[in-house]
């Protein structure tokens, strides 16, 4: 029978987050003193320094006591950057909590990661379930410091995983969910996830070919640009004005040379610096840790292969597109054709394509899967109520108790049952306007992508079976395309039921099916095609206004039944249950909403 969920806070996690920002705000009121007491007092010592040297000045004596004054201004200085970066540590920290509380008050949406760059158009279910954009699924669940963790966390969310994969997902889970402190050292890492390069430019980048590897061109660099420093001094010393001119002109001419052939080789590299810092520094911190779990024990190896660390590998990437922004100071620049720094770097660069080039992939995507593991372990700490879903062999199957939508806060949600099988493979469920029909059907689907990936679902228990998930429930039309809305629709149903013919069995979630035509070709396409559907071992429900559907499930005999959300009028206010209930509906409430808003029917 449907239940309804008490109301719940998740205690532990909202107690802990809740005791840790109050640590955290504490500690960073003691650091913001101390930033302003420092302040003041590197004023002071400064004021002081510059009085012994105005006295000196006087005296036409500067004393030695003046390095007393500068050698405490650079002590603070020191000790200032420390308490400036344990500041901005806090900062990061009450950010990484406060947005963990906004999530259990459910407050968090538009705060995060919206994920819309991962947003296709053309997938069976990502626009009709939520799973991106702001209020998105992905926006709850994505807690990666890296573009790669989202990316990895977007893909799982679209691409069922294998069974075994599955388990090895939530083994993981388990073992990070109460991994806080880990959590907080990934937090701090880097400045920004939404700067920088995507992770496959990086990669392509790292996979090319080196264009800068013949051992003589570099030696002649370095021998030319030693010879040109050597000219200056001659010119200096001598006044070898014609050798300094002699040795410019050669290397102006041997730098000339790679001009397009370097900006193309360095080019992807341009804006990369934070995005290979950050993956350096993440790389670092999953290195040091101990996991238990075989998912995660096997990506720590995948880090650890060759003789250098991973990290350390990608730490020498970042030290070289470091030293590619020095080349935009203006005298480097100035000297650049002349001491070929940029195309030294180039030689440096292409020497690590060769060390390490090929292995980057394989170091991206186990962070990438490494924080993904952790996104789903952090609301998996952060609900504790939902549940891993239990998979079967005997396909097709989704068996759901008390089950609802993981968007909606817990304390809210009205949870209701449903089974579909090879028996009852149809649901074809009516119901007024506002009733919870598209709601329900959006719950089954997002429930099935967590189950399918891994994650915890929003149920006190699921049994479900390998499923191809496909949905018709967000169909836009497209004005550039010249696609109207029905034509939208109908080019959807034809990927669901080819996809129905695939190695998995389908669950379809079809809302108000075929509703931009009229009842007549409604009533027949819509049974054409949830008929094609089920005979093809498929399992699904279909929503309707439209009652002359609903006499679908009695062509199918057992294999498809009727159900209903119903509402009632108490006292001019329409009250609405949420409640699947057996059965055709028997009220309508369009009139009674027109009259709500002050039309006139």
């Amino acid at each position: 029978m449907p239940a309804d969920t008490p109301a719940i806070r998740q205690p532990e996690a909202y107690a802990e987050y809740t005791r840790r920002l109050a640590e955290l705000r504490a500690e960073q009121s003691r650091y913001q003193r101390r930033h302003e007491q420092l302040g003041i007092a590197k004023v002071i010592v400064a004021i002081v320094a510059v009085i012994f040297f105005i006295s000196g000045v006087a005296a036409r004596h500067i004393s030695s006591w003046i390095l007393i004054p500068v050698a405490v201004f650079v002590l603070l200085e020191v000790i200032h950057g420390r308490v400036m970066q344990n500041l901005r540590r806090c900062s990061r920290l009450r950010a990484l909590y406060e947005r963990g509380i906004s999530r259990l008050d459910n407050t968090w949406m538009g705060g995060g990661e919206t994920g819309e760059r991962f947003l296709d158009p053309a997938h069976l279910y990502a626009r009709d379930l939520d799973l991106f954009g702001r209020g998105s699924l992905f926006e709850l669940l994505c807690t990666a410091r890296t573009r790669a963790g989202e990316q990895v966390l977007a893909g799982w969310l679209m691409q069922p995983a294998s069974a075994e994969e599955i388990a090895a997902r939530q083994a993981a889970i388990v073992e990070l969910r109460e991994r806080l402190d880990l959590r907080e050292d990934l937090a701090v890492l880097g400045e920004s996830v939404r700067v920088g390069i995507q992770p496959d430019a990086l990669v392509a980048w790292a996979e090319s070919e080196p264009l800068f590897t013949s051992i003589g061109e570099r030696t002649a660099a370095t021998a030319l640009a030693v010879l040109w420093v050597l000219s200056l001094g001659a010119w200096a010393a001598w006044g070898w004005i014609l050798a300094a001119l002699a040795s410019s002109a050669v290397n102006a001419w041997f730098w000339q040379r790679y001009g397009s052939r370097k900006q193309e080789f360095i080019k992807p590299l341009e804006d990369a610096s934070r995005d290979i810092g950050l993956l350096a520094d993440v790389l670092a911190r999953l290195e040091r840790e101990k996991f238990s779990s075989p998912k995660l024990n096997r990506l720590q190896k995948k880090l650890e292969t060759g003789s250098v660390a991973a990290s350390r590998a990608v730490a020498r990437l970042r030290k070289l597109v470091d030293s590619l922004e020095s080349r935009r100071n203006p005298f480097l620049k100035a000297i650049d054709p002349f001491v070929f720094w940029t195309l030294q770097l180039s030689f440096a660069l292409s020497g690590w394509q060769k060390n390490y080039g090929s292995s980057l992939r394989e170091y991206v995507a186990a962070a990438g899967e490494m924080e993904a593991a952790f996104a789903l372990a952090t609301y998996a700490y952060e609900n504790p109520a939902d549940v891993f879903a239990e998979f079967t062999e005997d396909a097709p199957c989704f068996d759901a108790q008390e089950f609802a939508h993981p968007l909606i806060p817990a304390d809210r949600a009205v949870r209701n049952d449903l089974k579909l099988d090879r028996n009852l493979q149809l649901m074809i469920i009516s119901g007024p306007n506002m009733a919870g029909k598209s709601t329900f059907v959006r719950a089954v689907g997002t429930n099935a992508v967590l189950a399918l990936c891994g994650a915890p679902v929003r149920a006190r228990r699921l049994r479900i079976s390998r499923l191809a998930v496909c949905a018709s429930i967000c169909i836009l039309d497209s004005l550039q395309g010249g696609m109207s809305h029905f034509y939208a629709e109908i080019a959807r149903l034809k990927q669901i039921t080819d996809a129905a013919s695939g190695s998995a069995p389908v669950l379809f979630l079809l809302d108000e099916l075929l509703q931009g035509t009229n009842s007549h070709d409604r009533r027949i396409g819509a049974a054409a095609v949830v008929k094609s559907l089920v005979a093809r071992g498929a399992i699904g429900m279909v929503t309707t206004h439209d009652l002359a559907l609903t006499q679908i499930a009695d062509s199918l005999g057992t294999h498809a039944a009727n159900v209903h959300f119903e509402d009632r009028l108490q006292d001019g206010k329409l009250l609405f249950d949420y409640r699947l209930s057996p059965g055709i509906v028997q009220t309508s409430n369009a009139l009674d909403l027109m009259r709500s808003i002050g039309l006139e029917v």
